[in-house]
């Protein structure tokens, strides 16, 4: 697998712990999502990327729609690939 940003293959895998926390001011006081996803970081630029487990991902819509955020119809019943760059 290449790095999406640099194309570097030289990338590890780590087990990882995140909190997912819900934007605006109205959501100071409700809990975030906990998930623990494995995150893939390219060695070379530290571009970094995890998929959410399929049921930590149902944790996550159910608490998005119950904090009235819709979920756009369509959506795959699947985890979730989110990459981001940590530079």
């Amino acid at each position: 697998m290449r790095c999406t940003s640099c194309a570097s293959g030289h990338h590890v895998e780590f087990t990882a712990e995140v909190n997912i926390h819900f934007r605006g001011l109205q959501n100071l006081d409700r809990p975030g999502v906990l998930v623990f996803p494995n995150v893939v970081v390219c060695l070379d630029c530290g571009f970094s990327r995890f998929t959410i487990p399929k049921t930590e991902l149902a944790w996550a819509v159910a608490a998005a729609q119950t904090n009235g955020r819709s979920i756009r119809k369509g959506e795959p019943e699947r985890s979730q690939s989110v990459g981001f760059d940590c530079s």
